[in-house]
């Protein structure tokens, strides 16, 4: 089996969770995930299936999302299931926030939050975290390239937002950060990915809709990478799957990365090297 679901997962599990009902259904192991989702969040998870799991490197690094920030307190996990740290009394406006948005526009720095699975030291954040040791955060430049408010209630302090970022992003640290600038404290309170690179909720299937391995067939799809592309004949086919390299009769320019198809079918992924074409990946 080889191809991708988008799942749109559902809050209060784990990606993980996703992984392991998958597994159970399919019986396959090699089973993954793009770009891991918080348990409280919800939204787009693309999940390859068999070899396919070999293409997330190639994949865009886009994501966009809904947000819901509350505003007047902070928490250590800079979201709805942390402690609260921090209590505010001021009151914001909607002119405030839209003035502020302005500031997270384009490339920025951000701290990630302790209780996150980044790695220092080979040991994850989150592991320091319950310890209650102090690690040095250091910041990490990420994209912002749209933020924009959908709507704020006054009366209760929540303002909704669609951020569209580059891979890396902690929609958690942006509303902490949101909230530092204000000067009045805020944590993110629901979190929904709408996109992930090529996949969208509006294409995904929800997750306890896959019940038997026919359903996991039915919504499975090819792989869609943003790469040039080149068909080959089986005789190539077969040198491709022998190690052996191809002539670049397209013309490709050296250094390029692209899929190769067969009865219009990915079975590689190659560079372009010395005017040859070099197969890294065999599907």
């Amino acid at each position: 089996m080889f191809g991708f679901l988008n799942i749109n997962k559902p809050v209060n599990i784990t990606s993980h969770d996703v992984i392991s009902y998958l597994r159970k259904i399919t019986k396959i192991k090699r089973i993954g995930h793009a770009g891991t989702l918080d348990p409280f969040a919800c939204g787009v998870l693309p999940v390859a299936i068999g070899n396919a799991t070999r293409l997330f490197e190639y994949f865009d690094d886009d994501k966009e999302y809904i947000a819901e920030i509350s505003f007047g307190k902070n928490t250590d996990t800079f979201d709805t299931e942390g402690q609260v740290t921090e209590v505010f009394d001021k009151k914001i406006s909607e002119p405030e926030i839209l003035n502020i948005l302005e500031n997270f526009q384009g490339e920025i720095e951000q701290i990630p939050p302790i209780y996150s699975a980044i790695k220092v030291n080979g040991k994850k954040l989150y592991e320091y975290a319950r310890e209650g040791k102090n690690v040095e955060l250091k910041p990490r430049k990420v994209t912002i390239e749209n933020l924009v408010l959908k709507n704020f209630n006054n009366t209760e302090q929540k303002a909704e937002v669609i951020i569209k970022c580059s891979k890396g992003t902690y929609i958690r640290s942006l509303a902490y950060d949101i909230g530092k600038q204000l000067n009045c404290g805020a944590f993110l309170s629901k979190l929904t990915r709408t996109q992930a690179g090529n996949f969208y909720i509006k294409d995904s299937v929800n997750l306890y809709d896959i019940k038997t391995i026919e359903d996991v067939i039915k919504n499975l799809k090819e792989p869609t990478l943003n790469l040039p592309h080149a068909e080959i004949n089986e005789i190539e086919a077969k040198k491709i799957s022998m190690g052996q390299f191809l002539k670049n009769k397209q013309n490709f320019s050296d250094g390029d990365i692209i899929v190769l198809t067969h009865n219009n079918k990915m079975c590689a992924i190659a560079k372009i090297q010395d005017n040859l074409i070099k197969a890294g990946k065999v599907l």
